[in-house]
Formats: structure tokens, C-alpha cells, sequence
């Protein structure tokens, strides 16, 4: 009677290469790939961050200087200016066109190692009445 042979034990010179270890392999590149996307995802989410921060601060300081634009652009500019340090954005620009105030900001949040930059625009004036 032949010997049999267990089928679990390989032996020099048999083809039948098996597959252990694959798996490991497989769900070491599936969790870089997620490492990957949740730091793109927290990126997206200073950037976003940035530009929300950014937007309040324009709009605050743009309502906030129109109401000083008949004392003139300095005064407007000024008082926008302290709400948009206030906020803790930076000015970019603060210009009067006719009776509106037009600002520009932007803010910058830091993520751990990662920088998300937003930047955001206002125009605050009078409102024109309209009749009936």
C-alpha cells in the first residue's frame, strides 16, 4: 500500500506554491491608501475651514465699515480693518466705490502639519428704496 501524503506539508521541488501572507499584503496597501485619503480629507476640511472664516470676517467688516462711509474712506477702512483683526484674518484690500464698501480677507488655518488658506470678499452699502 502507497504512503500517503498529508496535503498541508510542502516538500523540496513541489510547484504548488501557496498563497499565505497575500492578505497581510493586500490590507497593508488598503490601510495607506486610507491614510492617505483621510489626510487629503483633513485638508479639504482646513481649506473649507479658511474659507468660511474668511467670508464671516469679510462680511462683519464690510457692514460694519459701510456704516462709516460718510465719514470717509479712512474711517470705513479703519473700523473694517479692527473687525477683520479681530476675527483674525488679514486684510487684503478695503476700497470705497461710490457709497458701498467694498473689503477683501484672507485666513489661514493650520492642521497639524498641513495649511488650508481661504479668502473671502464683502460689499456692504445703503440699501436703495424702492416705492411701491
Amino acid at each position: 500500500m502507497p504512503a500517503v501524503r498529508d496535503p498541508r506539508r510542502r516538500e523540496p521541488g513541489d510547484r504548488n506554491v501557496s498563497d499565505a501572507g497575500v492578505a497581510t499584503v493586500f490590507a497593508c496597501a488598503a490601510c495607506v491608501v486610507l491614510l492617505a485619503l483621510a489626510g487629503l480629507a483633513v485638508q479639504l476640511g482646513a481649506v473649507l475651514l479658511a474659507r468660511h472664516r474668511a467670508q464671516v470676517a469679510a462680511d462683519l467688516a464690510a457692514l460694519a465699515g459701510a456704516a462709516l462711509v460718510l465719514r470717509g474712506e479712512q474711517a470705513a477702512c479703519n473700523r473694517a480693518i479692527e473687525l477683520v483683526y479681530a476675527n483674525k484674518a488679514e486684510l487684503v484690500s478695503c476700497e470705497v466705490i461710490g457709497a458701498d464698501l467694498l473689503v477683501r480677507v484672507s485666513f489661514q488655518v493650520r492642521a497639524g502639519p498641513l495649511l488650508g488658506a481661504g479668502t473671502g470678499r464683502a460689499r456692504a452699502g445703503p440699501v436703495a428704496a424702492t416705492i411701491g
